[in-house]
């Protein structure tokens, strides 16, 4: 099993920080793979660094263009160099069981909003969530609450976009102890 992690490529505060600690050291725990965007800077870097460290796997997928800005992590266990953001994204799909946001930027929000975009349209059945325990997602939760109440989107599939506490609530939605 492996689960694509969206994240910042910023290191952000400290306790997102201990956040992606946490979550890396629990999916190797359980033998989950992980998924990201291929980077060694920000949390993504962290991700990696901690799984790896752990022994766990991590594959990384990054557009040939993103290498100028985000330096790829050449120490992954298999780093896909891909044309687009686009690609990226689709690639990531086809390599997961599963998607998770923690906190991060607009690149975050925008690869979060087309996997979960694709499962609406059925274009894979794969589950899509939130890692939240502070709040950070608390502004986009209430927005889709709103499109829900406007009638632009089924509260079901709204439904479809979970969003968990702490780690432990996310390994528990795969059916993993945690």
């Amino acid at each position: 099993m492996r689960l694509a992690v969206f994240l910042g490529s910023s290191p952000g505060p400290a306790r997102h920080q201990a956040l992606v600690a946490e979550l890396a050291d629990a999916l190797v725990a359980h033998g989950i793979g992980i998924v990201y965007g291929g980077a060694q800077v920000g949390l993504m870097g962290l991700l990696a660094d901690r799984a790896m460290a752990a022994g766990g796997e991590v594959i990384g997928v990054i557009p040939r263009a993103v290498f100028a800005r985000e330096v790829p992590h050449t120490g992954v266990a298999r780093l896909i160099e891909v044309d687009s953001m686009h690609e990226r994204k689709a690639r990531m799909t086809e390599l997961a069981d599963g998607f998770v946001a923690l906190p991060g930027g607009v690149g975050t929000l925008e690869e979060l909003f087309e996997v979960f975009t694709w499962q609406l349209l059925g274009l894979h059945g794969k589950p899509v969530a939130l890692l939240d325990p502070d709040g950070y997602y608390d502004p986009l939760v209430e927005q889709l609450d709103r499109v829900v109440a406007e009638g632009y989107l089924s509260a079901a599939k709204r439904a479809a976009l979970p969003r968990f506490r702490d780690v432990g609530e996310l390994l528990a939605s795969y059916d993993v102890r945690a």
